[in-house]
């Protein structure tokens, strides 16, 4: 599945996908499930997971400033915080937003 456009709405993103559906994201949901290895971690091969330490995330972490296009496959967010490091991939947007509807 991949989108047909990517807006941010006020503070969700809006995402029309191919298929003719729709998602709308909260920004604050999308920052907290950043996949960059700083965010969520990595695992090396014994399975230790290594991440930075958790942290407060300031207001400006949820000001979506700018989406940088990736390959044909995801996106790149830029936040007011400067924090630009998760690449999300078309798939694991849409599993961010099956997730929140179906809480």
């Amino acid at each position: 599945m991949r989108p047909v456009d990517i807006q941010p709405i006020g503070n969700e993103l809006a995402v029309k996908w191919d298929d003719g559906g729709e998602d709308f994201i909260p920004v604050e949901l999308l920052r907290r499930a950043c996949p960059c290895a700083g965010c969520k971690g990595e695992t090396d091969i014994l399975g230790n997971v290594y991440k930075n330490p958790e942290t407060q995330l300031p207001s400006a972490a949820f000001q979506l400033k700018e989406i940088v296009s990736v390959g044909g496959y995801g996106i790149q967010p830029v936040w007011a915080d400067g924090h630009n490091t998760g690449i999300y991939s078309f798939d694991y947007i849409k599993r961010i937003a099956v997730d929140k509807s179906a809480e």
